[in-house]
């Protein structure tokens, strides 16, 4: 018999994508059984164990689909928990755990540093605690503000002790791009669809959190440095153009549509419009029914959804940038030229084979799980792409056949939302081995393309 003191245990050595994996994976694990307590759930009214993990899932990929109603089903309890995760699913556990070692002054060893880098989706390590120190303050200003103005909003309507917790619940959430809420009912915020203050409050939060932390860092030292790195610029011009777009193809969809914004007076059409388009972006609110919008107008909020919002942000999707590099390649491609050119500055090679992949790996995620969910449930096509899409995106919106899910289909979109948070590539890398350096090459091939 070999003695336990002989045996020599190997530690294990993950990857950055494989230590983001777990961790994430840990905490829905841990929130599902908070999620399962009876105290979590009105009496009498527990999750069942799979509901809990498609729940705590949604929550910690910041997601936003609901099987049970957040305002109704969860106590106090329940819903808190599901703040906690999409406060960490949204920032990343590893910027809260880096902040906490900064609180407490411990040194972030290289390993950390390289972990933080594939979290926020950095070029680099330099400057990486820096950028950590400003993601945490800066978020916790705006979601502050934001619940001020959210709060006496609602004083209006409720107690302040109710309206304090509204504005602290509902600033979280849109900040991380989540779209839980109180409101009940599975309304979302269709009551608010006219209310200025709501509306627009929620916008800029789902905005600021879906431009990404790099960006946020560079507008915050742009006063002191006066300059946008390319990545900035890219994100804002892009993220501009897609959501003053998408508000217009809204609009113009449906203006006459008498179930959406047909009876709305001409500002409230405009203020809805803008509000549907930002929420593609990630944050999973509405103010119309989405199971009543034109199916023109569905399928166009699939392809916003699919772009999704910045790298390094609370937003899913394959990345406004990725979109920006595919559409600098098409156009590169028309022109006849070499390089592709934004803002003056030549994109290597590398960066178009990145998004290529990222894109095909993403189209072909959402084709597997759309036919999945065709052949176990009967539901029209466009509504299980649609679901798929917002899960994959990490959006939230739905047509509503989330809380009609089947066992089989809670496990898909489960690993769909897991997918889309940490990304395809990210998580293809955390599951290959370690990739091996090749030792040759082969000779160069030619074929016919078009």
């Amino acid at each position: 018999m070999i003695a336990l003191n002989r045996i020599h245990w190997k530690p294990v050595k993950l990857s950055p994508q494989q230590t983001l994996a777990l961790g994430f994976a840990i905490i829905i694990v841990l929130g599902s059984f908070l999620l399962w307590l009876p105290a979590a759930s009105i009496e009498g009214r527990s999750l069942s164990y799979i509901d809990a993990l498609f729940m705590a899932t949604s929550a910690t990929c910041v997601t936003g689909l609901i099987l049970v109603d957040t305002a109704t089903h969860f106590t106090h309890f329940g819903q808190i928990v599901l703040l906690v995760m999409v406060q960490l699913g949204g920032l990343g556990f590893m910027t809260m755990t880096t902040w906490f070692a900064i609180v407490v002054r411990k040194r972030i060893s290289l390993r950390e540093r390289l972990v933080l880098k594939e979290s926020l989706n950095q070029i680099s390590i330099e400057g990486i605690v820096r950028l950590i120190k400003n993601v945490i303050v800066y978020s916790l200003v705006v979601e502050g503000i934001a619940a001020f103005i959210f709060a006496i909003r609602w004083s209006f309507e409720m107690p302040w002790s109710q309206a304090i917790y509204y504005g602290v619940f509902h600033s979280v959430s849109l900040f991380n791009n989540a779209g839980f809420e109180l409101v009940g009912g599975f309304r979302n915020l269709t009551p608010y669809v006219d209310d200025f203050v709501i509306n627009t409050v929620s916008m800029i939060l789902v905005i600021l959190g879906g431009i990404g932390f790099i960006v946020m860092s560079e507008l915050i030292d742009y006063s002191k440095t006066r300059q946008l790195s390319l990545h900035s610029k890219i994100v804002l011009s892009f993220s501009g153009f897609l959501v003053v777009f998408g508000a217009l193809v809204i609009f113009i969809f449906e203006y006459s549509n008498i179930h959406t914004l047909g009876p709305l007076p001409i500002f409230d059409k405009i203020l809805a419009s803008f509000f549907q388009s930002v929420s593609t972006r990630s944050s999973g609110t509405n103010t119309v029914d989405i199971t009543n919008l034109r199916q023109a107008t569905q399928f166009f909020m699939v392809l916003l959804m699919f772009i999704g919002a910045a790298p390094g942000s609370t937003g899913g999707g394959i990345k406004v940038t990725t979109f920006a590099i595919l559409i600098g390649a098409m156009l590169t491609m028309i022109r006849r030229k070499e390089d592709i050119v934004l803002f003056r500055h030549r994109l290597a090679q590398e960066y178009t084979h990145r998004a290529l992949t990222v894109t095909f790996l993403s189209l072909l995620l959402i084709f597997i799980v759309t036919m999945l969910l065709l052949a176990t449930h009967d539901f029209p096509f466009l509504t299980i792409l649609f679901e798929t899409t917002s899960a994959f995106g990490t959006v939230g919106l739905s047509m509503g056949l989330t809380p009609h899910l089947t066992f089989t289909g809670k496990i898909v979109i489960i690993l769909m939302m897991f997918a889309g948070r940490l990304g395809p590539v990210t998580l293809s890398y955390a599951l290959q081995p370690k990739n091996k350096k090749e030792l040759f090459h082969y000779p160069e091939g030619k074929i016919t393309i078009g």
